[in-house]
């Protein structure tokens, strides 16, 4: 399949280079068990790992001697235990940040009149999640800049139809003025909720939206008392990083064919990384880190 190496400052995309990578993924229950998931054969150019336990990447990048490895992303890869039950999960948050949790709801439901938040599981209501879901995600920043919004194909609609046939979607929107202001995305893997998409109107972005969304989600989740894990997949974030109980040292990364062209690539990407990194301790420094992201995402 096509996929692309990113060059990107914050929220911004700046520049693309696409490549025919296939790819393999590291599922939660993989990186909990310490296993490998059957390696794919590489696309033409490679093959783009996801999400796979740091500390075996050196048994990863086995798989396909002769690649060179490049575009690597550290993070934590947060989730959240489900086993302890929602008021042992609300037990882990400091009595301030409960009494935060509480106090955005309240504000929310005071300056909007009122909120509602409606759940989506069956096809016919997966549906009517989409239909109100897709015209928000078209004006999220992740959309706009980073094209990774709600994904808009017959294909993913597919998808997303076929899992809720076998119970494996679970859809949330979040009701406020009259439209939907913010959405949540989570197929079912096993017993895995898989935090796929959140996103939310940025008119509202100052309610909270968002956070008063997942609040309200995972206690209907918990309440379930089906599933044993919510997991962040890939990335860091401080919204994974506050509603998370663990976290496992994870890793993703592409492993090129040894061509000039790809070394030049990988070579450019890694300058370009450094770089980045170089001018965010910069601001950091000076204190203007917080205005650059805000500007990065406007």
């Amino acid at each position: 399949m096509t996929a692309a190496i990113d060059f990107t400052l914050g929220a911004r995309r700046l520049a693309s280079v696409p490549r025919l990578l296939s790819t393999w993924s590291f599922s939660l229950e993989d990186v909990l068990a310490g296993t490998l998931p059957p390696a794919p054969p590489p696309g033409r150019d490679g093959v783009r790992v996801l999400s796979a336990p740091a500390a075996q990447l050196s048994a990863v990048a086995a798989h396909y001697p002769g690649f060179i490895a490049g575009g690597r992303q550290d993070y934590r890869r947060h989730y959240i235990d489900m086993g302890t039950g929602f008021a042992g999960y609300m037990e882990r948050f400091s009595g301030k940040t409960r009494s935060t949790l509480r106090r955005k709801a309240r504000k929310l439901a005071e300056d909007a009149g009122g909120y509602a938040v409606t759940e989506h599981r069956t096809p016919a209501e997966i549906e009517a999640f989409l239909a109100a879901a897709l015209p928000l995600s078209a004006r999220t920043y992740q959309a706009r800049l980073l094209e990774a919004g709600l994904p808009d194909s017959p294909e993913a609609r597919r998808a997303m139809l076929e899992s809720a046939e076998d119970d494996r979607m679970r859809a949330f929107l979040l009701h406020a003025g009259g439209a939907a202001v913010a959405y949540l995305s989570l197929p079912v893997s096993g017993r895995t909720l898989v935090y796929a998409h959140l996103g939310y109107d940025p008119g509202w972005a100052r309610l909270s939206v968002g956070t008063v969304l997942q609040m309200d989600a995972l206690e209907r989740l918990f309440a379930e008392d089906r599933f044993a894990w919510f997991d962040f997949t890939e990335g860091e974030g401080a919204h994974k990083a506050m509603f998370g109980t663990h976290s496992a040292e994870c890793a993703s990364l592409v492993l090129l064919e040894p061509t000039l062209a790809n070394r030049t690539l990988l070579g450019a990407r890694d300058a370009f990384d450094a770089g980045v990194a170089s001018a965010k301790a910069l601001a950091a420094r000076s204190g203007a880190l917080g205005r650059l992201r805000a500007l990065l995402r406007a």
